[in-house]
């Protein structure tokens, strides 16, 4: 019975949020807009908030205003302990605007106890194992002719193509997202800013 639940969910959100363009890179920082990789060291604003290459994923997430909705999502779905974990991880981090693009009552019907295992679901699904900055996608992506894959915590794989110097992402089901604002370096990985939330099968 929870199978069938999460998979007329995911359904619902597939069949309601558009393959929309993802919309041009956020001003802000000069790390912004290449996909150059800046390394390990540089200290990224997100959300009016510093990102500290010495702080862990979920320490400087929770500090980003543009992640609050993704940030209740991560406590609800009991990943705080994972993602303070030493990783190295890759998150894929939608953007509260991100998920203000799914249907109206989405986010507060995922946060619901009983829809723990789709919201589960959805989140692993924008967590790759290791560290991948936008010059390493860009660079799979060249090898890959035209696009890469990459097998993502919940299993299935998110795939990379790039678009004059821009990367993007897409889901299996739904979504197609920009990385917004590259490379914000973790002490256990890299958070990628996306423009929209992607969805599994």
């Amino acid at each position: 019975m929870r199978h069938i639940r999460t998979t007329m969910l995911l359904a619902a959100l597939a069949t309601a949020a558009p393959l929309a363009a993802a919309p041009a890179f956020a001003q802000g920082t000069s790390t912004q807009g290449t996909g150059t990789d800046t390394g390990s060291g540089q200290t990224v604003m997100v959300g009016g908030a510093p990102m500290y290459p010495s702080k862990n994923i979920v320490e400087n997430a929770v500090n980003s205003k543009d992640h609050t909705t993704l940030v209740a999502a991560v406590k609800a779905a009991g990943l705080v302990p994972t993602l303070e974990g030493p990783g190295p991880f890759t998150v894929f981090a939608p953007t509260n605007e991100a998920f203000d693009k799914l249907p109206p009552g989405t986010v507060q019907t995922l946060l619901q106890p009983e829809n723990k295992q789709t919201l589960v679901k959805i989140l692993t699904y924008h967590v790759v194992p290791g560290v991948y900055t936008t010059q390493r996608l860009m660079d799979m992506v060249r090898q890959g002719h035209g696009e890469a894959m990459l097998k993502t915590v919940e299993g299935e794989p998110l795939k990379v193509s790039t678009d004059n110097g821009h990367v993007f992402v897409s889901g299996e089901k739904s979504g197609v997202a920009e990385i917004t604002i590259p490379n914000v370096m973790q002490s256990n990985g890299v958070i990628q800013v996306v423009s929209s939330v992607l969805l599994p099968n």
